[in-house]
């Protein structure tokens, strides 16, 4: 039990997607204006990495051991059709949302961060478990930076900004801060 709660606060915490490898960098700089839109987006993007975590625990046990050369291709396949099916359920479901996360919805396909999470979740030789609980560690980091990078970017609209700073400006600021400040957790477990 103690490993499972290290997979996923290093996920969370240390090895945080979004601002330890910068992976996953369009939907958080493109989500992250408002904090209900960002808190949705990192809900849609932890149900399609645990899903994801499933399938690839699925793929790596019966299907591709017997041809590993699909591995990546059977990785994109997977999230494609997930996020497709996410993309669907919220259009029914929430229509107000859909509108909202825009373009940004279709493109948890592209995002680097979840085929990231199965290339990963393979390398390091996580079982089924610990392959969920990293999933569900590296969507809750990527929903606390989505979180935090929102909140600092709505309390920075009601600051006196210089106009130069605005923007695509004060995102930037703010990432590298909030990056130099989850590297403080790299000490936080010892190996």
């Amino acid at each position: 039990m103690e490993n499972l709660a290290y997979v996923f606060f290093s996920a969370a915490l240390i090895n945080n997607f979004v601002l330890a490898y910068f992976v996953g960098l369009c939907p958080f700089f493109g989500v992250s204006n408002r904090v209900s839109t960002a808190i949705r987006m990192g809900g849609a993007v932890v149900f399609v990495m645990t899903l994801t975590s499933l399938a690839v625990s699925f793929l790596n046990a019966y299907v591709l051991p017997a041809a590993p050369y699909l591995r990546l291709i059977s990785y994109i396949v997977v999230i494609a059709s997930l996020v497709q099916i996410v993309e669907i359920t919220i259009k029914k479901v929430s229509p107000t949302l859909f509108r909202q996360l825009g373009v940004f919805l279709p493109l948890i396909t592209t995002n680097c961060a979840i085929l990231y999470l199965a290339l990963f979740q393979h390398a390091r030789g996580y079982d089924f478990l610990e392959g969920l609980f990293f999933a569900l560690g590296a969507g809750a980091g990527f929903t606390l930076a989505l979180f935090l990078m929102a909140s600092l970017r709505e309390r920075a609209e009601l600051a006196d900004v210089p106009s130069a700073a605005r923007s695509m400006g004060l995102a930037m600021i703010i990432a590298a801060s909030l990056s130099m400040a989850f590297m403080g957790f790299a000490g936080l477990f010892s190996s």
